[in-house]
C-alpha cells in the first residue's frame, strides 16, 4: 500500500497509475461504496418501519410512488456499487485506469470526474455514437 500525503491528487508530472495514483482511486471508490451502503441502509430501515396503511387513498398512493422512486434509485446504487466493485479488481490487478478498448491510459481528468470509467472519452464518444445509430434504426 503506498502511503500517500494528506493532501495528495494525481498529477500528469509523475508516472501513470503508480502505487500513489492506485492507492488514491482505490481509496476514492472505497469511500464512495461505503457512502452508498450505508445510504442503503437508511433506505432499507425507512422502508421496513413504514407502514402503507394511510387512510386516506391519495396518501397511499403518494407514499407507493415514494416507495418506487427510493426502489429504482437504489437499485441504481446497487449496479453503481458493482461497477465500484469491478474498479477495485481492476487497481488490484493493475489493469485499472486504461481502455478496455484500446489499452490507453482513460486520464486522470477523466478518471477524477468518473472513478468507474472503463473507456478512454474518445472510445467513450465512438461507443455512445454506435448505440445512438443502432437505437434509431
Amino acid at each position: 500500500m503506498a502511503r500517500l500525503p494528506k493532501n495528495y491528487r494525481p498529477s500528469d508530472d509523475e508516472p501513470f497509475m503508480n502505487a500513489k495514483q492506485r492507492e488514491y482511486f482505490k481509496r476514492r471508490l472505497l469511500s464512495w461504496r461505503d457512502e452508498l451502503l450505508t445510504e442503503s441502509g437508511v433506505t432499507l430501515r425507512h422502508l421496513q418501519e413504514d407502514s402503507l396503511q394511510a387512510a386516506d387513498i391519495a396518501d397511499r398512493a403518494a407514499a407507493e410512488t415514494d416507495r418506487a422512486l427510493e426502489l429504482r434509485t437504489r437499485d441504481r446504487e446497487r449496479k453503481l456499487i458493482q461497477k465500484i466493485d469491478e474498479a477495485l479488481e481492476r487497481i488490484a490487478d493493475k489493469s485499472y485506469g486504461y481502455c478496455e478498448e484500446t489499452g490507453e491510459p482513460i486520464g486522470l481528468r477523466r478518471l477524477e470526474a468518473r472513478p468507474i470509467a472503463t473507456l478512454s472519452l474518445e472510445a467513450q464518444e465512438r461507443h455512445e455514437r454506435r448505440e445512438r445509430v443502432y437505437r434509431d434504426d
